[in-house]
């Protein structure tokens, strides 16, 4: 049933759902679930794998390996490193992946893996092929990809640099790059710590370093550029920030960085188009690239257009008086100078600061969303206005034929070290029912209840989450007017074709699908969300959610929060009636220094009117992935507790 205890450092995450939630705070009436209830829920037992390493010769492997699961989607879903070539993954979702195998000294191994066919255990056997040279130059993609004792020396190192201590970072540098010497990680960081020790020429001698481990590696690209165009070397400048763009299309960065190096060479036009192209992908926190678009622009004539950027802009930046001054100087034209370079300070006043504040790399949480655009078909247009129609309808469906359903529910939970190292996973196991309902027009509740049997429901750390089926209703009609949508493409998913939609809080709307709490009757903190979902081309249902905050929550030292949560068909054969629910979901948050890594899985769905446990339709389903969740519930939130 609903647990209640009251501690002061628990914190519960609400679904809010209602514009007047706030005022309607009760605690919710327990119903709990009964046995027979209980009973009908068929245990799903997702299968182990067990991953066998050996050599070409059959021998062991007597270096560390590091063996990840990739899903369908291309994100990292578990990873493990051994010296005894063995690993073993339990409950692993049956689904796709791409196992990764990589050891120093040895070729990378990857093979396609179908755990939808799986027994109980599933096994590989690998064996892996030395390389001639015996390095592992092109393996180090990332923190996430390093060993565990160079991810720990990365960590301590990072959180160094991001102190602004760099004499700290030194020593856990110099011992993870002994530990991975040919690691374009190790290299970046060493040039970032070398700029911050003001010796430019060291860090452009490490960042070319890297770029000969990695050709590709983006941060040090940008990096790289953003400093040689500190130097005024604008053309070598380019040169790299073009790699960086054709390394990552969807990098607002380097859209932006490379906008500057046109400019200051004298390409108006692929200067605007670079910096319209990071505006797009970047959003929000492309904002300040805006004052240089417009002064572009104003140049070129286009004075309506440039005056608009402005105004935008300073709404949302009233203390910049450079852009003040920018907008009032279009109602009173200044003589235009014949040399760029000379405009470009005023115009790039605050850009070039805000494109190169790279965030420095994390082992734990994923990308923010709106970091960089996923990849979808160039020429697809999206009918946004129907879409969202066809999907609202969708969702007055759900609400109108579910009363309650129950599921099995298991979550892992792991806290994650401040350099990124995961701890053991603590597991639960619960009865989950959840009850929705419209309780008057415009306002619906959805409660969640959890029965873990003869114990009281107990999340980790005591922070408890709730809320994975009320995340959707962001696109319910009673709710949808609360965003600004875009649509981005259509994008293709192991699903099938999806429809790519961005959306954000509004800030002249209320705030009413997520909020925090501290302790069973504290008060209640609303967040608003930014995120992206994927909306089947075929059926307009959400097949998967991905979820930032705006902002963070500094009164409950609430710092950040990545949810992604993956849908698949529930077919309730009874009824012949389908309902898509969740099916995954993963919660990354950072709070009051702890740092946790949350998968919440369910299986068993059971509709109340029904006699027979139903299942998820694999073939509909969007592999599971690592895209972090931190959930909601209802809006009467409930008191949340372990």
């Amino acid at each position: 049933m609903r647990a209640r205890r009251s501690l002061p450092a628990l914190l519960a995450f609400c679904a809010l759902l209602s514009p007047r939630a706030f005022s309607q705070m009760r605690p919710g009436v327990s119903a709990p679930v009964s046995p027979s209830d209980a009973n009908r829920l068929r245990t799903y037992v997702a299968p182990d794998l067990e991953v066998h390493v050996k050599s070409a010769n059959n021998k062991p492997i007597d270096v560390p390996v590091l063996i990840q699961l990739i899903n369908a989607d291309g994100q990292l879903y578990q990873q493990a490193s051994t010296k005894n070539g063995q690993v073993r993954f339990n409950q692993v979702p049956k689904s796709e992946f791409h196992v990764l195998v990589t050891a120093p000294g040895y070729q990378r191994f990857e093979q396609r893996l179908d755990l939808q066919v799986s027994a109980n255990l599933a096994t590989l056997d690998v064996h892996l092929t030395p390389v001639s040279d015996a390095e592992d130059a092109a393996s180090a993609k990332g923190v996430a990809a390093l060993n565990p004792k160079t991810q720990k020396e990365v960590g301590k190192a990072l959180e160094a640099l991001r102190a602004n201590k760099p004499n700290n970072a030194l020593n856990h540098l110099t011992s993870a790059q002994k530990q991975s010497p040919h690691s374009a990680e190790v290299e970046y960081l060493f040039g970032v710590y070398s700029l911050k020790i003001n010796e430019p020429t060291q860090a452009l001698s490490h960042w070319n370093n890297a770029l000969t481990y990695d050709p590709k590696h983006l941060s040090t690209l940008l990096e790289l550029g953003q400093e040689l165009l500190y130097e005024k070397r604008t053309s070598e400048a380019t040169s790299y920030l073009q790699r960086a763009v054709d390394s990552e299309p969807s990098s607002w960065r380097a859209h932006a960085l490379l906008a500057e190096a046109d400019y200051m060479q004298k390409n108006p036009d692929e200067a605007i188009s670079h910096a319209q192209r990071a505006l797009d992908l970047g959003h929000e926190r492309a904002a300040s690239i805006q004052p240089l678009l417009a002064g572009m622009l104003a140049e070129r004539g286009d004075t309506a257009r440039a005056t608009t950027l402005l105004q935008d802009y300073h709404k949302s930046n009233p203390s910049d008086s450079a852009a003040a001054n920018q907008l009032a100087n279009l109602k009173n034209p200044q003589p235009a100078s014949t040399d760029a370079v000379a405009n470009f300070n005023v115009l790039y006043h605050n850009v070039s600061a805000a494109a190169t504040a790279l965030p420095l790399p994390t082992a734990w949480m994923p990308p923010d969303v709106d970091e960089k655009i996923p990849p979808v078909e160039p020429s697809a247009a999206c009918p946004l206005d129907e879409l969202l129609r066809k999907t609202g309808e969708q969702l007055v469906t759900l609400v109108h034929d579910v009363d309650r359903y129950t599921a099995t529910e298991s979550v892992i939970d792991q806290n994650i070290s401040k350099w990124g190292v995961p701890s053991s996973p603590e597991r639960r196991k619960f009865s989950y029912l959840v009850a929705i309902s419209e309780i008057r027009p415009g306002l619906l509740s959805v409660d969640e209840y959890r029965d873990s049997g003869a114990n009281p429901v107990d999340f980790p750390g005591g922070i408890a989450t709730h809320g994975l089926p009320a995340l959707v209703l962001i696109f319910h009609p009673f709710y949808v007017g609360n965003y600004e949508i875009t649509c981005e493409g259509l994008a293709r998913l192991n699903s099938g074709p999806a429809w790519q939609v961005h959306f954000r809080q509004r800030p002249d709307k209320p705030v009413s699908n997520r909020g925090y709490r501290i302790g069973t009757f504290g008060s209640l903190y609303p967040v608003a969300l930014r995120g992206r979902a994927w909306i089947s081309a075929d059926t307009n249902q959400i097949v998967r959610l991905e979820t930032d905050l705006v902002q963070g929550v500094p009164e409950i030292h609430l710092v950040a929060e990545h949810a992604a949560i993956e849908y698949g068909a529930v077919n309730f054969r009874q009824q012949n009636l389908e309902l898509w629910l969740p099916h995954t979901a993963e919660i990354y948050f950072d709070w009051r220094g702890q740092r946790v890594h949350r998968r919440h899985s369910f299986d068993n769905y059971f509709l109340f009117s029904i006699d027979e446990n139903q299942r998820i339709h694999a073939p509909k389903l969007p592999p599971p992935s690592t895209d972090p969740d931190k959930t909601t519930t209802s809006d009467t939130p409930t008191p949340a507790s372990p």
